[in-house]
């Protein structure tokens, strides 16, 4: 008989698991310490497996040295690249739980699901949705936009579309900013790129004349429009768009309003002026968000989250004879969260959720998505203040787009900027991504790091005009 892979002498898997998990601690507890740095060639090639067994207290030496040095760096408070989330120390708690339940949230009755409905109704309440509504956590907001849309399709079109496929032109509208995800997702859907109108931005968001007008137009040419895509938060410059005046629109249309909210849907929690930024996102029909971005929780937890759950049911339901439900037992629990996306066996992303609110709470949570905006309004009066630099974009939220060095032509700043967005990264001081505004590529932090502070700012910013010479 197959021996069972559980270890061989507990105690010591227990010395060993306990040493990882200290060295795990420190390691969070001194994050400023750990910037990102470059995996060494010897170390990759070592990450080869030969199929040998070395047995969990080698496992877990090697994890410790050859693993913990060499993660993305974004739990450093100087991570300000793309919108990496940071991380929590309760994280490091729900993730060993997690893992030793092992848990299927596909579906059936057991203490997880549970836990993932307490954390879909904690944000349908955060987000003013009403009580019919309905969600699923996902891998992020790539994933929630599919299953949104794919709702939104269906209503659009009826039921018949999950058998016989889409057969009517559908149109869809967003900003000329929006995410990559809806494009991915219209492209998966079948509705094709070529239909996803990309609608002019003012400066108070979507051209919402251009925006009737597209619609007017494209109903006129045979076509039907089923949603608009509105954006909380644009990943460029952390725009808003008017979400209320985006609803009216859908309302007087009879479209779906999907909001790509992925980390400015967050911005329900947090003080004012940054809170009015999401008003009017409890009037869409779905929203796409992460908690993995601005609710700091380790990766990956997205969530999508639907107006009626009608809508996402009659989407995804399917229950074939291998998943029948029954009245108790471990098959009860209806309904399953397999019927409300595109998933049957899925991970626990909730208990890292659940345990974030619990241990935080929504008021420190919100605390440290307002001092984020306040970091980066500090980042923006820096740039303001200093001679031949220039904010690209109004900090409206927590991002700061700027151009180093305003004396150099277009071509010469976008290669200073690319220029010190590398060596900041590579000498592990500051971790700059990089966009690009008026033909120029600029040095962009979005900080969405709860370790961040004021002098953390003042360090990364002083070291781009150290390199700019």
């Amino acid at each position: 008989m197959t021996q069972s892979l559980d270890p061989k002498d507990w105690t010591a898997f227990r010395t060993a698991a306990h040493d990882l998990l200290d060295q795990c601690i420190d390691q969070l507890a001194n994050a400023r310490n750990h910037p990102w740095r470059p995996v060494p060639e010897d170390v990759r090639a070592n990450f080869a497996l030969d199929g040998t067994a070395k047995g969990e207290s080698a496992t877990a030496k090697r994890l410790a040295s050859e693993m913990l040095p060499y993660g993305t760096g974004n739990t450093h408070p100087r991570f300000f690249g793309w919108v990496h989330g940071t991380g929590l120390a309760s994280g490091l708690m729900s993730e060993m739980v997690a893992a030793t339940l092992n848990s299927n949230c596909g579906g059936r009755d057991h203490g997880m699901i549970y836990v993932e409905r307490a954390v879909i109704d904690w944000t349908r309440k955060i987000m003013g949705f009403p009580e019919t509504a309905s969600g699923v956590l996902v891998t992020g907001t790539s994933q929630a936009t599919v299953v949104s849309l794919a709702a939104a399709r269906l209503r659009a079109i009826g039921p018949d579309v999950r058998t016989r496929g889409q057969q009517t032109r559908l149109t869809a509208y967003a900003g000329a900013g929006v995410h990559n995800a809806t494009l991915k997702a219209i492209e998966l859907l079948g509705i094709g790129s070529d239909n996803l109108r990309l609608i002019p931005q003012t400066p108070s968001g979507l051209d919402l004349d251009a925006l009737r007008a597209r619609i007017s137009e494209d109903r006129a040419n045979g076509a039907t429009p089923f949603v608009i895509i509105g954006t909380a938060g644009s990943v460029d410059f952390g725009l808003f768009d008017d979400l209320n005046a985006l609803a009216d629109i859908a309302q007087d249309e009879g479209l779906w309003l999907h909001v790509d909210g992925a980390f400015g849907a967050w911005t329900r929690l947090a003080d004012a002026p940054w809170r009015a930024l999401s008003d009017g996102i409890d009037r869409a029909d779905s929203i796409a968000c992460d908690f993995h971005k601005w609710m700091y929780v380790p990766y990956d937890c997205g969530l999508c989250l639907i107006r009626d759950e009608a809508d996402q049911r009659a989407a995804f339901a399917a229950r074939p004879a291998y998943l029948a439900p029954q009245v108790d037992g471990l098959a009860g629990g209806d309904p399953w969260f397999c019927d409300y996306g595109i998933d049957l066996s899925r991970g626990n992303r909730a208990l890292k959720v659940w345990t974030a609110i619990e241990s935080y709470g929504a008021e420190g949570l919100g605390a440290a998505i307002s001092d984020n905006c306040r970091a980066a309004r500090h980042m923006g009066q820096l740039v303001s203040d200093t001679a031949h630099m220039a904010l690209m974009s109004p900090v409206v939220s927590n991002l700061c787009v700027f151009t180093a060095d305003t004396r150099l032509s277009p071509e010469a700043q976008s290669d200073v900027n690319s220029r010190i967005a590398r060596e900041l990264q590579v000498e592990g001081v500051a971790v700059f991504s990089t966009t690009s505004a008026n033909g120029i590529t600029c040095l962009r932090a979005a900080i969405t790091n709860h370790r961040t502070r004021f002098e953390d700012v003042d360090v990364a910013f002083q070291a781009v005009v150290q390199k700019r010479g």
